[in-house]
């Protein structure tokens, strides 16, 4: 199930977004400020951000540049063309005015989700002295070779495609089954166990460090 984010103070738009959104199948996460969307972001990785520009606080110009690896498509009642030209240069894949069609909507969301799907993955991920070969699926630590299981690759692929973020349980899950059917939530606390002990084998160090529940990350090198 694709996760969209709704970064969006008004209530109204956002409940129908939700409802028509949840409708379609979708996962819904709610903002309703640029500062609690980064608090949000940084617990969590939605695959679409939904983000209108007036906020309270910090507004989408402010938090548009911050969302990293992340299609946003802005919902916004500001017509300006050069705004929409920066806002475009900027990082956004998309513009959609207030008032809008939903089903307009829904045929650009769907086409943004159908291009990260198909955008090739970096071949190489690299953090710390991990280095993780993806299209031949091998770790490497200090030129040795990690032996990893299909779920144990798919899970450190995770954490280093996103490795300044805590991934959610449900969201770790829900993404490494689209590599691995095996992994299960009573189950993933062993994987993840078993993942640690054989990075933390090769060279000594902990790479990945549990946030007391909420999820997993990459630890930051000290």
């Amino acid at each position: 199930m694709k996760n969209i984010l709704i970064i969006d103070d008004d209530l109204h738009v956002g409940n129908m977004l939700e409802e028509v959104l949840t409708r379609e199948g979708y996962h819904v996460s709610r903002a309703y400020s640029g500062t609690e969307a980064l608090f949000v972001l940084s617990g969590a990785r939605p695959d679409l951000v939904l983000l209108d520009l007036m906020l309270p606080g910090l507004n989408g110009e402010d938090i548009l540049p911050k969302i990293k690896g992340i299609p946003v498509i802005i919902v916004s009642a500001k017509v300006d063309i050069d705004n929409k030209v920066d806002l475009l240069l900027g990082g956004a894949v998309d513009y959609v005015t207030k008032p809008f069609n939903t089903k307009e909507l829904l045929a650009r969301i769907t086409v943004q989700l159908r291009n990260t799907a198909n955008a090739p993955d970096a071949a190489i991920l690299t953090f710390d002295d991990i280095t993780l070969h993806t299209d031949s699926h091998v770790a490497v630590i200090d030129a040795a070779e990690i032996k990893l299981t299909r779920t144990e690759y798919a899970i450190l692929k995770l954490l280093m495609q996103n490795p300044a973020q805590v991934i959610t349980k449900s969201l770790l899950l829900d993404r490494i089954s689209e590599d691995t059917p095996d992994c299960t939530e009573s189950s993933l606390k062993m994987h993840i166990s078993n993942l640690r002990k054989k990075l933390r084998e090769a060279n000594g160090k902990d790479y990945i460090e549990a946030v007391w529940g909420i999820g997993f990350k990459l630890r930051d090198s000290e």
